[in-house]
């Protein structure tokens, strides 16, 4: 009889809550195994190249999960400076409810496995890839030049990714909101500079 499905997801949310509270090596199989309520036999079915391949997923998952969600606020947002403004206080939100626990599942990862993970590493350098174009082409549609909107996108991710542990150390949401709001005003800047009539 074939594992159900559903024990290859389980496994993966498991694993990418795990991995985000106390990071990949300090995370055991027979955790994600708990984790999960999955039967042993599954995790060897649906993996097996072991926890490295788990790790893989993981970040596949996680940085699918945040592109869209980035994604459905470059829909119903004004501009990549308010996209960057909500999605800190989304992120502030998911923090507090796990009281400073959670981080990003992504970043402890790749901090650990990459570069000498090569598939690790290849997700996660398309997962930061997507994340940047949303942001970069929401600039460039606002009349930004695209190396200054590329640049920025870039900036507006490493903002992030440092706030989270500054966040996760000094539980509080203030560093989040800070370094996002800051970026979100160059936005705005750049965004202004690119109208049509700051030239005439």
């Amino acid at each position: 009889m074939p594992t159900p499905p559903r024990h290859r997801a389980a496994l993966v949310r498991a694993a990418a809550q795990l991995f985000r509270r106390q990071g990949y090596g300090a995370t055991g199989l027979n955790e994600i195994l708990a984790a999960s309520r999955a039967p042993r036999g599954s995790l060897y079915h649906y993996f097996p190249q072991g926890k490295v391949q788990i790790g893989v997923e993981v970040v596949e998952y996680a940085g699918q999960r945040v592109t869209a969600t980035l994604t459905e606020l470059a829909q119903t947002e004004a501009s990549p400076a308010d996209v960057l403004r909500r999605y800190a206080r989304m992120v502030v939100g998911w923090l507090e409810d796990s009281r400073f626990r959670d981080g990003s599942p992504i970043t402890t990862v790749l901090l650990e496995l990459a570069p000498q993970e090569a598939g690790v590493t290849e997700v996660g350098r398309a997962a930061f890839a997507a994340w940047s174009r949303i942001l970069r082409d929401g600039l460039v549609a606002g009349g930004v030049p695209p190396g200054r909107a590329e640049r920025l996108a870039g900036l507006a991710l490493s903002a992030l990714e440092g706030a989270l542990v500054r966040a996760r150390v000094e539980q509080d949401g203030g560093p989040v909101v800070d370094a996002l709001d800051q970026v979100a005003d160059l936005f705005d800047s750049a965004l202004a500079d690119g109208r049509p009539d700051r030239h005439h």
